[in-house]
């Protein structure tokens, strides 16, 4: 699973699990583009990354935005990419606003297609293949409360997978998702902390959140020779949450 000599790109990598992935792959030898619209957040992982031996640049990405995508594939093709960047907006939703359900597919579902498509334009020019990630979640193989458009926006990036690995498959360039479960992050620590939250993870087989290195081992099989022979799969990550009794 070394990656050396390869170019990589994680999308939404200012922080959380973008972040981990961005330097999990530069710490396998990968020259990682780490993209977000943080520039600040961006350049301390990146600075980190360095500092750590490995190889990170920074760029200025919103997926949301045609121009940006166009800019940022102008010059390099990637031999990885991590399709990483979205958002949750959660709601109930009979109150649910059409302006949040098309933030949430905006970036979560086109935005993923519009940098998988730039990416495997400049693979099929340079004449080469390679590996693309859509990071999906649990949420789009099962249902929750308040997150409709968030599970539909996911439920959208697994079969857009499906379809895009059939189409990429003769171009030697390979398309799968990853769906992790609830994994720890600055995001919603505070929040499993909680009584609300210790009562979700009861529901969780294993009776714990997950780790972001415990997507390491899913994300290097899909994106290293390892996983040459895999397209249009989904590993999930979860800790037995989809399998757990209703």
């Amino acid at each position: 699973m070394e990656l050396s000599g390869r170019k990589a790109l994680v999308t939404g990598a200012s922080s959380g699990l973008g972040a981990h992935f961005a330097r999990l792959l530069a710490d396998r030898g990968a020259a990682v583009t780490a993209a977000a619209r943080r520039r600040d957040a961006l350049e301390q992982l990146c600075d980190a990354i360095e500092r750590a031996g490995g190889t990170a640049q920074a760029r200025a990405l919103d997926v949301t935005e045609d121009d940006s995508i166009a800019d940022l594939f102008a010059e390099d093709a990637f031999d990885i990419v991590v399709n990483n960047a979205g958002l949750s907006i959660p709601g109930a939703a009979l109150s649910y606003s059409p302006a949040d359900w098309d933030r949430t597919f905006d970036a979560n579902l086109r935005g993923a297609f519009q940098v998988a498509q730039a990416a495997a334009g400049a693979l099929r020019t340079a004449g080469r293949g390679g590996a693309i990630v859509n990071v999906a979640s649990i949420l789009g193989l099962r249902v929750a409360g308040h997150v409709a458009a968030y599970a539909a926006s996911k439920a959208a990036l697994l079969q857009l997978t499906r379809a895009l690995a059939l189409e990429w498959a003769r171009h030697d360039i390979r398309v799968n998702a990853l769906c992790p479960g609830y994994i720890e992050t600055d995001i919603n620590r505070d929040f499993f902390a909680s009584e609300a939250g210790r009562k979700m993870l009861r529901r969780i087989p294993q009776r714990r959140l997950g780790r972001p290195d415990d997507l390491d081992g899913a994300l290097l099989l899909l994106v290293s020779d390892a996983g040459r022979y895999m397209t249009g799969s989904e590993i999930v990550v979860d800790g037995g949450h989809l399998v757990s009794s209703l």
